[in-house]
């Protein structure tokens, strides 16, 4: 067995079977299916990490003792983010959980090093900054000309308007359009709160301005590009000739960087993220309600809406602005 590499292995006597029925190969799939590939990768590289610290430390990874775990957590402590470290506790539990042991992460010598290490470096993430209706107009107005520019305005109007994560922007085909006399119906086949495809559909209306209207920037960039099935949104190569291959989420990132810097803005501040925090943002801060964002976002929780909805309502119900000063 090599634990390393593999986090889904099924038998449960530490080792792995030479030769497996077909039933049971199968039954490896479905388990390596039930966790986004993603998560998965995220997973095998955090284990790695953890059988290197054990082998250079005299300790087995497999299984661990809770007093080795804590060691590694604390280890972890001065050079990894909070999350970044619950994410390496998630790996050794799954690659316990793999082989039918009990994971030393419930421990209490675990829970309780990771309490102190919350307690003394804070949960805060560090969110990329939203990117506001006025960030998003001059972002468009800075884009280039031709197939580029057309392509990256779409990106970025359709991801602002349908508050799309970097994943669900790329991961459009063709087929998931849909235009009508209200707007654009886009159907997400899959998104990380639905990985199982059930999908959903999000509607986009028209914009009242022609050159910020994501219905009507999307179509141009359809049309021009040639794209009538397939992936939306592609990569040019050096001639400005579009290429087959789909965009990764990380060429959703550096698009949105580039524009924000060309609008004057701290390119550092902002990624792909910034148009999904930036619609739930201006959204609130024009009044929308909870239920109308979550609509549109795909949030299951509203505390995490309820957090957008703040920042959008800091100074709209400030009652800093009511002591007449």
């Amino acid at each position: 067995m090599n634990p390393a590499t593999d986090l889904t292995l099924v038998p449960t006597n530490g080792k792995r079977a030479d030769l497996a029925p077909p039933s049971l190969d199968r039954a490896r799939e479905f388990a390596r299916q039930s966790k986004a590939e993603n998560t998965l990768r995220g997973y095998r590289a955090d284990w790695r990490d953890f059988c290197a610290w054990c082998e250079l430390n005299g300790q087995r990874p497999l299984p661990a003792s809770p007093e080795a775990v804590a060691a590694y957590i604390a280890g972890c402590a001065g050079r990894l983010k909070v999350g970044s470290i619950q994410r390496r506790l998630n790996a050794i539990a799954e690659a316990h959980k793999a082989v039918g042991l009990d994971s030393p992460t419930a421990a209490g010598i675990v829970r309780n090093t990771l309490k102190g290490i919350r307690r003394t470096l804070g949960t805060a993430a560090v969110q990329k900054a939203p990117a506001l209706t006025a960030d998003i107009r001059a972002m468009v107005e800075r884009a280039d000309a031709g197939l580029i520019g057309a392509r990256d305005r779409a990106i970025v109007l359709l991801g602002f308007a349908g508050a799309f994560r970097r994943a669900e922007i790329v991961g459009l085909d063709a087929a998931d359009l849909g235009f009508g006399r209200d707007g654009l119906t886009v159907t997400l086949q899959r998104s990380k709160t639905d990985q199982e495809g059930a999908g959903r559909n999000v509607g986009i209306p028209y914009g009242s301005n022609p050159d910020t209207c994501p219905v009507r920037t999307l179509q141009t960039w359809l049309e021009q590009a040639g794209i009538a099935d397939g992936a939306v949104f592609r990569s040019l190569n050096r001639h400005g000739r579009v290429q087959p291959g789909r965009l990764s989420p990380a060429d959703v990132a550096r698009v949105v960087k580039k524009l924000a810097q060309r609008a004057g803005l701290d390119a550092a501040r902002y990624a792909g993220h910034s148009l999904r925090a930036g619609h739930a943002t201006s959204a609130a801060a024009s009044g929308a309600s909870e239920r109308s964002i979550m609509n549109q976002t795909g949030h299951r929780s509203v505390q995490m809406v309820r957090r957008y909805i703040r920042e959008g309502n800091l100074f709209r119900e400030n009652s800093g602005g009511r002591l007449g000063l």
